[in-house]
């Protein structure tokens, strides 16, 4: 699977950037674009050659402009593709001192969603409109123009724009000056702070917009293709909402005197940050009044939430190297909950946080093949893949962990401090740690450096001793292993919390060695004892027998609060998942929440459920499982009924979804007649299925197999133009029982119908297709590879692709099959592959260990 790759330089700090200017004019017919730059440099060393990151870029001409004036051309311009450097050789030295390089370059907008790239949308009334826009992060800034393109590299930037005068041209900053010659024009943007060049941003196209001014009177703009400017006013109002939260949590100004949020129909990643032009996938920012979920509406929010909180923590102050790419990552994606809680209190993000990331990074960073928070890395291939959920998710919970050890204001305070230090400049994960620890007095560098320089976390076994007056709760650490091995001896300091029965404040105690003890204040003898109230560390919990028992009457009667009735199940999933508790004994647990009815709770059974049922698709005992899902959800959905009720509040809209998908997926026989219902008359121009549960309603008819409704669904897919409706259909429309429609769904995934950011999801569908979906999408990837490798790789949506494909066999066969092709076949995702290729292993030992037994249950419980 490895190839060999030289080891990574750095560029030479000889000669620095201080300031370029860049003209740059696109063609939108040819997909070109011709620029010229001139750049201020220091030259630190006197040298004769001068190197800078360069890909796909002819550079015509290249001179050197010293501070007095004379010019000397470039003898020679020789770019290593391999590097993505080029090299300006000179005759002479060139002098130490202030300068300039003028360079003149031609590259192609490309169709591969990085760097200077093309994008198109189809308008209302039927014609093409060519977009082109950038997305620079993390290394493809030299895709537009030569430059020094490394976080550290930070100067300012003046951008002209040639671009037709019927377009809109923006940049990061707002335009001082436009003359309009002929059928183009030529726009001049105001001079940005400096900054990275992977936050530089350029988009031309025709947009319509909205926009409203913050109390700040910064001017917020939501930008739209053509005709949809109403499917901006949601992220508009989170907009005007959250840059002023923002300027007071960080007690600094948003510095730019503009904002502009924009849709882009093609776009790789879920958004980017570009300081004061933040770019988002149409499904991260539009919000149809009429036909947007409520999920969707939630992850607009959030989205939003994440890459504002980006213009300070990344933009304002940018992490030294990509090792520390987390910083930015890891605390966007925990203050955007923050954000959120803030805008929509009644949401209770707080306690889906819990699903949505803090589950998601236990998950990966059990695996042997996770990496540690902060990583090493230097070619541009390693980078893209350290954009996961160990720099995102588990970014996010060490800090939200950190937070509450710390306090709220002293967490907000250090964090101020620390962005007032480094304002403009650049940082590492030691200096946001001083900055914490100065401003709460604890000891945060030796604490934290534990769980950043190392993967993985600790697994606390729980047990209790009691006296007639004092309760001493017994805790010892290992770390907790997907594999179920305990052979490692590291240990982490860790923060711990407790709250009992009888005192329902959390009691916090540091763990420093393998072992501790804490006698519980207020507790009595037989009090259920909850250690990580709210989920806050980031550890799992292995109970005695005794404690988990009593927790039982406590999660039946729902005395214990949600967010730990949905901990003690998920950590007893995670336990029997990885060999350290038997999946029997979880499914007994399930039987205590019986009463349960809270969305976040019932998801997260749902989730382990789900991922305990893939194993027994293809034997004889997943008939069963799906009849224990009818019995737990069918008599909820009684209850919330299929149509929005006076007093329903935003999670009952995300937990009726969530049961019409579960109950059609276990062949609960009323859901499906309703569903089919439902269909036919929103197919046929009759009452429309509500947005909150449509998606679930064509999943649920997609399962019938019928190739009139497949037909039905690609009608309304080609039909539409909203992003997200065509979502609803092609994630669904290879998840049916017919292997022709499979087959169908497969080639038409490579079609002109469906965008490139798109295609890993139509694939991933047929792979959710049970056993035979999974081969069946597998087969295709490797009989399409040579033309998947050239369209995706490498980047996010090669790396989506095999996480969506290969990780869900469950034997050592498949496994086997993996490893020979990923053996014999070039592939810029080594880390992704790794993973999903434990994943296997893991599912086949735990399919192996537990099978007979989960059979016997089921059987035993009369399914």
């Amino acid at each position: 699977m490895s190839s060999e790759r030289k080891a990574f330089e750095h560029l030479p700090s000889t000669v620095v950037p201080v300031h370029y200017s860049l003209h740059l004019q696109p063609d939108l017919e040819k997909f070109t674009f011709a620029g010229k730059e001139s750049v201020n440099v220091e030259v630190k060393e006197a040298v004769n050659t001068i190197k800078m990151n360069c890909a796909e870029i002819a550079i015509q001409s290249a001179s050197f402009v010293t501070s007095s004036g004379s010019s000397v051309d470039a003898t020679n311009i020789q770019t290593n593709e391999e590097d993505q450097v080029v090299t300006l050789s000179f005759a002479e030295n060139i002098p130490v001192g202030s300068g300039q390089v003028m360079m003149n370059f031609t590259g192609i907008l490309n169709d591969k969603l990085r760097g200077f790239y093309r994008s198109s949308y189809t308008a209302i009334d039927g014609s093409k409109k060519n977009i082109a826009v950038t997305q620079f992060e993390s290394t493809d800034a030299r895709r537009a123009f030569p430059c020094w393109d490394e976080p550290a590299m930070k100067a300012t930037f003046d951008v002209t724009m040639v671009s037709p005068t019927h377009m809109v041209a923006l940049s990061n900053m707002p335009v001082i000056k436009e003359e309009v010659q002929g059928d183009l024009k030529v726009t001049t943007y105001d001079r940005t702070p400096i900054m990275s060049t992977y936050l530089l941003a350029f988009v031309v196209g025709e947009f319509d917009y909205v926009e409203a001014r913050d109390r700040n009177d910064v001017l917020i703009r939501v930008y739209t293709p053509i005709g949809k400017k109403n499917q901006g006013d949601f992220a508009l109002d989170v907009a005007v909402k959250t840059l002023p939260f923002y300027n007071d949590y960080f007690e600094i100004p948003y510095p730019l005197p503009k904002m502009d949020l924009i849709a882009i129909p093609d776009f790789s990643a879920g958004a980017m940050e570009n300081w004061g032009l933040v770019t988002y996938r149409e499904t991260a920012l539009l919000v149809d009044p009429d036909n947007t979920s409520s999920n969707t509406k939630q992850w607009v929010a959030l989205v939003v939430g994440h890459e504002l909180a980006h213009q300070w923590f990344g933009n304002l102050v940018t992490m030294q190297w990509w090792t520390h790419l987390w910083l930015n990552e890891g605390f966007a994606s925990w203050i955007e909950y923050l954000c959120v809680d803030h805008c929509f209190p009644d949401w209770n993000i707080w306690i889906q946080y819990i699903n949505i990331d803090l589950a998601r990074a236990l998950q990966l960073d059990a695996l042997d093949s996770s990496h540690p928070i902060e990583v090493p890395v230097g070619h541009p291939d390693e980078i893209d893949e350290i954009f996961d959920a160990i720099s995102y998710s588990k970014g996010n919970s060490v800090i939200r962990m950190l937070h509450n050890w710390l306090g709220a204001e002293s967490f907000r305070k250090g964090l101020t401090s620390y962005l007032k230090k480094f304002k403009y400049s650049n940082a590492q994960t030691e200096d946001l740690w001083a900055s914490l620890e100065a401003s709460s007095g604890k000891p945060v560098n030796k604490v934290m450096s534990t769980w950043t320089s190392k993967m993985g976390y600790p697994m606390l076994s729980a047990d209790i001793t009691e006296t007639s007056d004092v309760v001493t709760l017994n805790i010892k650490q290992q770390k907790f292993c997907a594999n179920g091995d305990d052979s490692s001896d590291y240990t982490w300091l860790v923060p711990v919390t407790v709250m009992t029965q009888s005192n329902r404040t959390p009691q916090t105690y540091l763990l420093e060695g393998r072992e501790g003890q804490i006698v519980l204040e207020g507790c009595r003898a037989g009090d259920w004892v909850k250690v990580n109230p709210d989920q806050m560390g980031f550890f799992r919990v292995k109970y005695s027998d005794e404690l988990l028992n009593r927790l039982l009457p406590a999660i039946k009667n729902g005395q214990l609060p949600e967010a730990d009735r949905l901990g003690v199940q998920e950590d007893l999933f995670a336990l029997a998942k990885a060999g350290y508790a038997s999946s029997a004994k979880l499914l007994t647990l399930m039987g205590a929440y019986v009463n349960e009815r809270n969305y976040v709770v019932l998801s997260n059974i749902n989730t382990n459920l789900a991922e305990l049922g893939s194993l027994f698709s293809h034997l004889p005992c997943y008939s069963q499982f799906k009849a224990m899902r009818r019995k737990i959800f069918s008599r909820i959905l009684e209850e919330v009924g299929w149509e929005k009720r006076d007093g329903d509040n935003h999670t009952d809209a995300l937990l009726r979804n969530m049961l019409v998908g579960t109950l059609g997926r276990s062949e609960d026989s009323q859901v499906i007649d309703k569903c089919h219902e439902l269909f036919q008359q929103h197919a046929s121009g009759g009452a429309q299925i509500p947005a909150d549960i449509r998606g679930s309603v064509y999943s649920t008819v997609r399962q019938s197999g019928k190739e009139s409704d497949y037909n039905q669904l690609l009608e309304i897919f080609s039909k539409t133009d909203l992003h997200e409706e065509r979502q609803r259909v092609f994630r669904i429309l290879g998840t049916g029982p017919n292997s022709e429609l499979r087959a169908r769904t497969l080639e038409w995934s490579l079609s002109d119908a469906i965008r490139s950011n798109d295609v890993p999801f139509v694939i991933g569908g047929v792979s959710n297709a049970g056993y035979d979906g999974r081969q069946e999408a597998w087969n295709y990837f490797k009989n399409k590879h040579p033309i998947l490798l050239e369209k995706f790789a490498p980047g996010f949506l090669y790396n989506r692709l095999i996480q969506n494909i290969c990780g869900h066999f469950t034997d050592m066969e498949k496994y086997k099959e993996l490893e020979e092709f990923f053996t014999e076949n070039k592939c810029p995702a080594e880390r992704t592959v790794k993973q999903a290729m434990e994943s296997v292993k893991l599912r086949a030992a735990w399919l192996e260990r537990d099978g007979e037994s989960v059979a016997q249950w089921f059987k035993d419980q009369g399914f």
